[in-house]
């Protein structure tokens, strides 16, 4: 079950984390919304109401649970850039992917991962190295710099793609 619930391992934000890995992340965050659309664009009706595991959401729950979740990572990092180590709140993800707006197609959300990576991978790319050590008060994770939180978000995108594409592979979609 642990494959099926995190197909590319969990992430661990005290790992060291480098410049390269950084510069990497931010290209994957840049890179995740044509990925997402291309796995999930021809799904079926049928095909986005399928739990992606056992007891977990659906590919149309996923797609905009990650629309979600980066759209409150890109006001988070503004929120680290302008002001002084300021106190994020958190939000319930799981009662979020139960609100009407779920069940919506997906094509909105995809449009909101494009446009909304464009503005954060150029805000990010655009960065200076101080820049990069601003810090966020989180409320579970404490105090976090921007420079190793950037790979939290690039793996959510992995780690959600993930679930998409190796349920394609056991469904032969």
């Amino acid at each position: 079950m642990d494959s099926l619930s995190y197909p590319i391992g969990k992430f661990s934000l005290q790992a060291p984390f480098s410049d390269a890995e950084r510069t990497a992340a931010v290209a994957d965050i840049a890179a995740l919304p044509a990925q997402l659309r291309a796995a999930v664009g021809d799904l079926t009706d049928a095909h986005l109401d399928t739990p992606y595991r056992p007891g977990g959401w659906t590919v149309r729950q996923l797609t905009h649970h990650v629309a979600d979740s980066h759209l409150n990572a890109y006001v988070r990092f503004k929120l680290a850039l302008t002001e002084s180590e300021p106190l994020i709140k958190t939000y319930e993800e799981a009662r979020w992917a139960e609100l009407p707006d779920s069940r919506l197609p997906i094509a909105p959300s995809l449009a909101l991962l494009e446009n909304l990576h464009l503005r954060w991978a150029f805000l990010l790319e655009n960065l200076t190295d101080e820049q990069w050590q601003s810090p966020l008060r989180h409320p579970a994770l404490g105090l976090v710099r921007l420079h190793p939180y950037v790979g939290l978000y690039a793996w959510h995108g992995r780690h959600h793609l993930a679930h998409v594409l190796r349920l394609r592979e056991r469904e032969s979609w």
